[in-house]
């Protein structure tokens, strides 16, 4: 079913000019990132760079909305539509992504937002629209899934950041260097290519599928070539023992995927990986660092995350019916993980590559 993007769907008002609401697409106009640099809360996530990774990835189509009134923006939405003969037809800002809140110039406006939002999942036949931070649209009470969001303040010397950690960082880090571990930054498709040979044995230990070679080379492309972000890999002699992807995006950087070595847990590479991450952001001018994701029931990852002197804030999932009915995103158990986990790498890898064109 076809979506018009021009500029007709406009809120009647009496009195002053009208809200309108446009479709645009991030894959082949440039000026949705100049837009979406203008907000504080832009991260990765709400990048075209993002947009170009899930869709030639995966598939999803993009449905980028932008709300002005008079020329004066008043928000921006980032949403993909989800199609599957599995696991059906929804919206989501975003697939993939920890957290992608709306971003929201004009609060007085969110009234009228939250109806085209409905609208649109009508008109697409969505089961539901799903968003990943609620600090504008509040969820009802009880219809929201919680996790953990941690953020660390970059806007300090090296020395002053070092400070703050708690002393199990700072111990583990002086660990990592004392037992013969290097860090280093890169940007090559190489480096991606390394950190997913950890990342495929890290997803196996979790009892979880990697997300298929294809995605990371994406990643490589859109976002890390251009300057986007940078990958961080722990060395020990000739092996490499750990490392992580970091995305960055204006003044805001973002922690999304790290992976190790288990057989050198001992060594600390994974502190040594993050600092590093953390004094090369610090030195491109980044202001923020986020740290992703953390399960509310998960205290052992939660307790890592603030003994680097992080901030904590709720994170808010949420689903919305078209009819406009909110519940909490159900999460799967873990029963797959049992399966996951005993598998071998190349069927692991296979069922990554098979599965993930259908989960968000």
């Amino acid at each position: 079913m076809p979506f018009p993007d021009d500029d007709f769907f406009v809120e009647p008002k009496a009195i002053g000019k009208p809200l309108q609401m446009r479709v645009l697409d991030p894959l082949h106009q440039p000026e949705w990132d100049q837009l979406v640099a203008l907000h504080r809360d832009a991260v990765c996530f709400h990048s075209s760079a993002w947009a170009k990774v899930l869709y030639q990835s995966y598939g999803h189509r993009p449905f980028y909305l932008h709300f002005s009134r008079g020329g004066r923006l008043v928000a921006l939405i980032p949403l993909m539509e989800v199609r599957s003969p599995f696991t059906g037809c929804r919206g989501v800002c975003l697939p993939f992504s920890d957290m992608c809140e709306p971003l929201i110039f004009e609060p007085e406006a969110l009234g009228f937002i939250r109806e085209r939002l409905l609208h649109l999942a009508q008109q697409r036949r969505w089961t539901h629209l799903e968003i990943r931070g609620g600090k504008s649209f509040q969820p009802t009470a009880g219809t929201a899934t919680k996790f953990w969001a941690h953020t660390l303040t970059l806007r300090r010397e090296p020395e002053q950041l070092l400070a703050r950690f708690g002393s199990s960082v700072r111990r583990a880090i002086r660990k990592a260097e004392h037992n013969g571990v290097s860090a280093t930054v890169a940007h090559s498709r190489k480096s991606v290519g390394d950190f997913y040979q950890l990342h495929v044995r890290t997803r196996r230990r979790h009892g979880l599928p990697p997300q298929p070679a294809s995605f990371f080379l994406n990643v490589y492309e859109h976002i890390i070539k251009p300057g986007h972000g940078f990958t961080v890999l722990a060395q020990r002699g000739c092996r490499r023992i750990a490392g992580a992807i970091f995305f960055h995006f204006g003044k805001n950087g973002l922690y999304k995927y790290g992976a190790s070595d288990n057989r050198f847990q001992e060594f600390r590479a994974n502190n040594l990986v993050m600092w590093r991450g953390i004094q090369f952001l610090a030195r491109q001018g980044v202001e923020g660092l986020h740290l992703g994701r953390t399960d509310y029931e998960n205290d052992g990852l939660r307790r890592f995350k603030l003994s680097w002197g992080t901030e904590e804030e709720a994170l808010n999932y949420f689903r919305v019916d078209p009819s406009g009915r909110e519940y909490a995103v159900r999460r799967d158990s873990a029963f797959h993980k049992r399966i996951f986990c005993r598998l071998p790498l190349a069927f692991n890898r296979l069922a990554g590559s098979m599965i993930y064109p259908h989960l968000d």
